[in-house]
């Protein structure tokens, strides 16, 4: 038996349908916490590095990476993204440890963007690039308390 087979999810015995109120698929639930994570770390890499790279963005053809609409736009689905697969995810685990993470880092993140970029371009790069890590964060542990182990479990 794979290790794979012998883990199983706390969401085992729920529905997998598509219809109004249902959980989704857990492998789809899996993979939107991963992209999200993935996203909301390289969210943060960019905003952490943005100020430092700004003037040679254009040199290499990534101008529209430092567009306010297109960050804005990225914050917005990220933290829509976060807040339906964490919800989601309690409801399976019943946790409240990845909202206590996800609360605070769509708060800095929406804070963030409402900062003057043009003034101060400090303060706007730390409060998203806190608020992106808190969210990755949250869909790590979202990802951890959504899978349940037993003794046969390998990994």
């Amino acid at each position: 038996m794979s290790s794979e087979a012998a883990c199983v999810n706390s969401n085992d015995s729920l529905p997998t349908s598509t219809g109004a109120g249902a959980t989704p698929p857990r492998r789809f639930a899996a993979l939107a916490d991963r992209f999200g994570a993935t996203a909301s770390f390289l969210c943060a890499v960019h905003c952490a590095l943005l100020p430092f790279v700004i003037a040679i963005l254009p040199a290499l053809g990534l101008g529209f990476l430092a567009d306010h609409a297109i960050e804005r736009g990225f914050v917005v689905f990220a933290c829509t993204l976060a807040t339906t697969m964490l919800v989601l995810g309690f409801r399976r685990h019943g946790s409240g440890k990845a909202l206590a993470l996800l609360f605070p880092g769509v708060a800095l993140l929406l804070a963030g963007v409402l900062v003057d970029f043009e003034r101060a371009t400090t303060l706007h790069a730390a409060l998203v690039t806190c608020g992106g890590t808190l969210v990755a964060l949250a869909h790590i542990v979202n990802l951890r308390l959504s899978h349940r182990h037993d003794e046969n479990c390998r990994h």
